[in-house]
């Protein structure tokens, strides 16, 4: 267990350093978003500042993996289920994580309501108490404070890189997701996410 953990570590941290952001081809280019099946109508919101996002052709459920909140309460993804949400997994140590920090706080300020949070999970074995001295540090004083301590997430998500930016429907469906950071203060970002509160069914 603690090699399968040190591993993940590993991966995701040469990942941020390295600069692996998106789903790549071998040439290099980031391979557009399809177009067909449950994704189709947030395909073009895949432009601009979110040309890298990657719609989900079909949608299927996310793992209802657990994590914490900043007092350590267990919660579940499907606790939000009814909502949209914005998954983003980030660390302390991931320089690109604090650059698009306020732009997530600036989504959370502007789009956040009884319909759509932004969910900034800190996967950073430093605890708690970093973490939230990290947010505190980036500005971003609209994001909870969630954790991951066992960095399950990294895994169940099979985010291959930090930051990782999951979206999720109301139906607690991956719709689509963006490895790397973005401009989430955008106005691609603000029109995404209209959109995806918009869904119906």
């Amino acid at each position: 267990m603690k090699k399968s953990l040190a591993a993940l570590i590993l991966v995701a941290a040469l990942a941020g350093a390295a600069g692996i952001y998106g789903f790549q081809t071998p040439e290099g280019k980031v391979e557009p978003a399809t177009t067909a099946g449950d994704g189709e109508g947030l395909k073009p919101y895949a432009t601009g500042a979110l040309a890298a996002l990657l719609v989900r052709p079909e949608r299927k459920p996310a793992p209802d993996v657990g994590f914490q909140d900043g007092q350590g309460k267990p919660l579940k993804l499907s606790d939000w289920k009814g909502r949209v949400v914005l998954i983003n997994l980030w660390a302390t140590w991931c320089a690109p994580c604090r650059k698009e920090m306020p732009a997530l706080n600036a989504l959370q300020k502007q789009m956040g309501s009884r319909d759509f949070e932004v969910l900034a999970i800190s996967v950073d074995l430093k605890g708690a108490d970093a973490s939230a001295a990290f947010l505190k540090e980036t500005g971003a004083d609209t994001l909870a404070l969630y954790i991951d301590p066992e960095i399950k997430l990294i895994n169940a998500l099979q985010a291959p890189g930090l930051p990782v930016t999951i979206l999720i429907d109301r139906q607690g469906r991956e719709a689509a997701r963006l490895v790397g950071p973005a401009e989430w203060a955008s106005p691609e970002a603000f029109a995404l996410i209209k959109a995806a509160v918009a869904e119906k069914g």
